[in-house]
């Protein structure tokens, strides 16, 4: 099912995704989880089962009538990432800056400070008084359901409450110039999120999906969640060794090629740019430069 957080009245709510453009709020089921932290963290399999069965609620909103924010506006911590995760979009760094290394033997993780999500719709800056190379990275976020501690590989997949699609948004010239990422990565704004979560049920595991983005309406990134170098069962195994990975927590998994770092200087985002970055099966998170 597809989970959403919107605006109707002032009010922040939760809701479910049904045919014909509509939203069941979570209250309308009885449900009285008040943001979608609350409802990863705190639902159990009985909530969810009733949260599938949604659609025969009455209880309606239209889509049309509300506004869609980002489905985790607030996330509880920084975003765990993974970077070079994917062999084409390592060999397009590589070729940036001797700055990226890495990518096949050991996972590189780093993390990205959230303060809000921008939705799809929203604006982001170009921050032209500190940079002039801002970069999108299209990336499939994994959303875990409840704590991880020292789990084995192959347990993963129960640990998985859904996924969404998260534009991993990097300062190439702070990045580089810091010779770390978290700075250039974690700009306000820097972290768009959405348009939903579709709970892990909806896919086959791991998923395999198209992800790419597009920038004012041109192709630029064109891959498939399948072909990361570190899988999902791998990443959390591997985080979860000696660190608790609490209810909550998004990973963003890596992009594919055709980032603007790898396409020239005059790639780079620009006040009015228009990027979009899509995953199958989950939908477009769609944000504009200022």
């Amino acid at each position: 099912m597809k989970l959403v957080t919107f605006i109707k009245s002032g009010a922040e709510q939760v809701g479910v995704v049904i045919p014909g453009e509509k939203i069941v709020p979570i209250k309308a089921l009885g449900l009285g989880f008040t943001t979608m932290n609350d409802l990863i963290c705190n639902s159990t399999p009985e909530d969810m089962k009733l949260l599938s069965g949604a659609c025969q609620c009455g209880d309606t909103v239209d889509i049309s009538d509300v506004q869609i924010i980002s489905p985790i506006p607030r996330p509880l911590q920084d975003v765990l990432c993974l970077g070079l995760n994917y062999t084409e979009h390592a060999k397009e760094a590589g070729a940036y800056s001797d700055n990226f290394t890495g990518g096949k033997e050991k996972a590189i993780y780093f993390s990205k400070r959230v303060n809000e999500a921008v939705p799809h719709g929203g604006k982001v800056s170009c921050y032209q008084e500190l940079t002039s190379k801002v970069d999108y990275e299209a990336e499939l976020a994994v959303i875990l359901g409840k704590d991880a501690y020292n789990v084995r590989p192959e347990d993963v997949r129960n640990y998985v409450f859904g996924y969404t699609v998260l534009n991993d948004m990097t300062s190439r010239d702070l990045q580089t110039g810091h010779k770390q990422w978290y700075f250039g990565k974690s700009l306000d704004g820097f972290c768009p999120i959405g348009p939903c979560i579709v709970t892990a049920d909806e896919f086959d595991y791991p998923p395999r999906l198209r992800i790419g983005s597009t920038v004012n309406g041109q192709l630029r990134q064109d891959g498939n969640t399948g072909d990361m170098i570190h899988d999902i069962d791998e990443i959390v195994s591997e985080l979860s060794r000696g660190m608790t990975l609490k209810a909550g927590t998004i990973i963003a998994t890596g992009t594919p090629k055709g980032v603007a770092m790898g396409m020239g200087e005059d790639h780079f985002l620009k006040p009015g740019d228009v990027i979009n970055c899509f995953i199958e099966g989950i939908g477009d998170l769609t944000i504009t430069m200022y």
